[in-house]
């Protein structure tokens, strides 16, 4: 499902939620458990169809010999479930109007929880009664069914984790409640799994939500296996296999985590609990990798109930900087747990475990006793990196956050430092994510720190591919987009242009052939190159490789250059026209306006635009990769990272906050004076031509207000 797609999905189904709020007579606490339980039910319907074919040919072909198996058993083994007839969402969705809705979801329910105990007293089913206990609510239920009916067949299994951090955003905004405590956007999670690389193991996640940490985990080793697969070296091992652990205060979130789970085929225990007094899995050490977006700046922590506990003790615990009175001796409780999360971290691991945790900036900087445990951990080796984002990646809370990674095995002192706060993509005014493209440049900083060059070289390659492959795909729709300009303009100035423009996007076979030819080039050197290489070996091998992707980028860099300058002078041509057609249509005393034909022009010319731009985006992150990294291999790069001692470190009093040591740069727009200059004439001229309407507007409305009061 791309973006498109699940943003068309998010806004039907609060749709839904928002029908229910307000013609029914449920609270909001009431309706958003059985409409999440009718998402997940679909989800394992789909995954439930997907297999079903082969399930059916297995019972087949084992019925009558003596390995028969039960229809459920080969179901469960196969896809994780098995429903029965009554249990299908096709079925529940075709009832008809006079059967008790309610009542057969709640059979349904109870059916995939006999045949999964697992799931014994997860899934909805008595709030299905909700939806028709009044006449007020008639027919809620068969519209969420076909509602839901909709989601796609092929639709992955964390994509209910995704609806569920969507609707808890949109009931924590409109029941104005605030703080750290929501689920980490998918973006940052990704991030997170793809710089601490789980491959295989124990994970846990002390304040699991959702579930979500663990699905991107599962996610990350599987495309690891399907990478060693196309190099060759086999489908991975058995045990990169993971089992999780989670532990979450809220009853109806912790059925939502394993809901999740289920949905995803993956095998671990989630446990109701409150992390602070409570350690149902025996977290001391124990655990490969730790995730979690733990609740920011929570104060109310008894000091009693963890001051001995080697969880939160073992590297100091956060105290008042201020003496007790003797009525609070007894009464005591940390100014702020964020360290007891950090704490929880660096004890939960094996030795040469890692982790990633989402913590508030303002403990990177925590004075006193925080400040004291942060030193503890740095002289412990234990700080991988550190990761400052952007604001505003949350949807429900606009609280900065940094990214904390800890690893156990790190035998380098120095600590990553990685400032992000200028990369991120606008969703809507209000939300911002890492796009898939900026979560690898920002992990392949990581990877280049640990040595990892050959993941550079083919993030540029996957980049270069993709390129090609978007100039090719929009080589007919871009001579279509001409052909429409040729015709519509009739200044032969703007005309020559436009075949300029088509030349110049003919000029693309040339590169292809180039990039072709590259391709065969590095397969030459791949295979001339020994399958085990030394060291200086794979560094030559690399340095070439690296040394043609910089010489095919200066091929492509002209081939934009001129689209550009043919579409700023298109640009520039279709804005004077708009001025003439406005100066005339106010020549003539009439409101300025813009004709058909040339609002058809612009339409196209944005079309056009946009082509353009979708490809040359493929371009402009190698150029970002290359520009940062031109060796392939790790530098610091002012204002994006530093590798800082711990002397340096210590100079600034312990501080983790990246802008302390990668700098400040100031980027440039890329535009030359006479372009910044043609821009701001450009926009000056739109400002005068509203402004125009504006007075004119004016007049129209003084005057109509002037008819209604009966005067002249």
């Amino acid at each position: 499902m791309n973006k498109e797609q699940l943003k068309k999905l998010e806004a039907d189904l609060w749709r839904a939620a928002d029908s229910l709020r307000a013609n029914s007579d449920l609270k909001a606490s009431e309706y958003s458990t059985p409409v999440l339980g009718l998402i997940f039910l679909k989800f394992a319907d789909n995954k439930y169809r997907q297999h079903e074919a082969a399930i059916l040919a297995e019972y087949q072909k084992l019925k009558g010999s003596r390995r028969e198996e039960k229809l459920s058993d080969i179901a469960i083994r196969q896809c994780g479930f098995y429903l029965p007839d009554h249990a299908r969402y096709g079925h529940l969705l075709n009832l008809p109007e006079k059967e008790d809705i309610a009542k057969a979801l709640k059979k349904a329910m109870e059916a995939i929880e006999d045949y999964k105990p697992e799931l014994a007293g997860v899934l909805p089913q008595d709030e299905y009664f909700r939806l028709t206990r009044s006449a007020q609510n008639k027919g809620l239920a068969q519209r969420l069914l076909k509602i839901f009916s909709n989601i796609p067949l092929d639709a992955g299994g964390d994509l209910f984790g995704k609806i569920y951090e969507y609707f808890l955003a949109n009931f924590a905004m409109s029941e104005g409640q605030g703080g750290g405590e929501f689920f980490t956007p998918r973006s940052v999670v990704k991030l997170m799994v793809e710089i601490i690389e789980p491959h295989g193991g124990k994970v846990f996640d002390p304040a699991c939500g959702s579930g979500g940490m663990f699905v991107q985990s599962a996610e990350f080793i599987a495309a690891h296996r399907g990478d060693l697969a196309a190099q060759g070296k086999g489908k991975g091992k058995a045990q990169d296999s993971i089992y999780v652990y989670g532990q979450e205060k809220t009853l109806e979130t912790v059925k939502l985590a394993k809901m999740n789970l289920a949905v995803n085929g993956l095998h671990g225990s989630v446990i109701q609990a409150n992390t602070y007094t409570e350690d149902p899995h025996g977290s001391l050490g124990q655990f490969d990798y730790v995730m979690a977006n733990p609740p920011f700046n929570v104060d109310d922590v008894a000091v009693a109930a963890i001051e001995k506990d080697p969880r939160f003790n073992t590297y100091g615990l956060p105290r008042n900087k201020t003496k007790l009175k003797k009525s609070e001796v007894g009464l005591e409780t940390v100014p702020n747990a964020n360290y007891l999360w950090i704490n929880l971290f660096a004890t939960s691991l094996k030795p040469k475990g890692r982790a990633a945790l989402v913590m508030a900036n303002s403990a990177s900087d925590a004075r006193h006793s925080e400040a004291d445990i942060r030193k503890a951990l740095i002289e412990a080796n234990l700080i991988y990196g550190m990761l400052t984002m952007p604001s505003n990646m949350f949807y429900s809370v606009t609280l900065p956050a940094t990214l904390w990674f800890f690893d156990k095995g790190k035998a380098d002192e120095r600590i990553l430092f990685i400032d992000t706060r200028n990369i991120f993509t606008q969703i809507d005014r209000a939300h911002r994510e890492f796009s898939d493209e900026q979560v690898a440049n920002i992990a392949i900083i990581s990877q280049l720190h640990k040595g990892q060059r050959g993941n550079f070289v083919a993030l540029v390659d996957h980049y270069f591919a993709q390129g090609v492959s978007s100039l090719h795909a929009h080589q007919a729709s871009i001579d279509a987009l001409c052909a429409q300009l040729f015709e519509a303009l009739e200044d032969p100035t703007a005309r020559q242009t436009v075949t300029n423009l088509k030349k110049q996007w003919k000029g693309l076979a040339k590169l292809e052939d180039r990039y072709a030819a590259y391709m065969d080039s590095i397969t030459s050197v791949r295979a001339a190159t020994p399958s085990v290489r030394a060291e200086p070996v794979e560094a030559q091998a690399l340095n070439t490789h690296n040394t043609a992707q910089h010489q095919l980028l200066q091929a492509f860099t002209p081939f934009f250059t001129a689209l550009h300058a043919d579409l700023k002078a298109l640009d520039k041509t279709l804005r004077q026209l708009e001025k003439q057609q406005a100066d005339a249509a106010q020549a003539q005393g009439k409101r300025g306006s813009t004709e058909r034909n040339t609002k058809a022009l612009k339409t196209a010319l944005e079309a056009l635009h946009t082509e353009v731009k979708e490809s040359e985006a493929w371009f402009t992150h190698i150029q970002w990769l290359q520009a940062r990294f031109p060796k392939a291999q790790y530098e610091d790069v002012t204002g994006l990272c530093k590798l800082a001692t711990r002397a340096e470190v210590a100079e600034q009093d312990w501080s983790l906050n990246p802008g302390r040591y990668v700098g400040v740069v100031i980027e440039e727009d890329g535009k030359t004076e006479d372009e910044f200059i043609s821009g701001l004439l450009a926009m000056n001229a739109e400002l005068t031509r509203l402004n125009a309407e504006t007075r004119v507007l004016e007049d129209v409305i003084a005057g109509n207000v002037a008819l209604l009061a009966g005067e002249e």
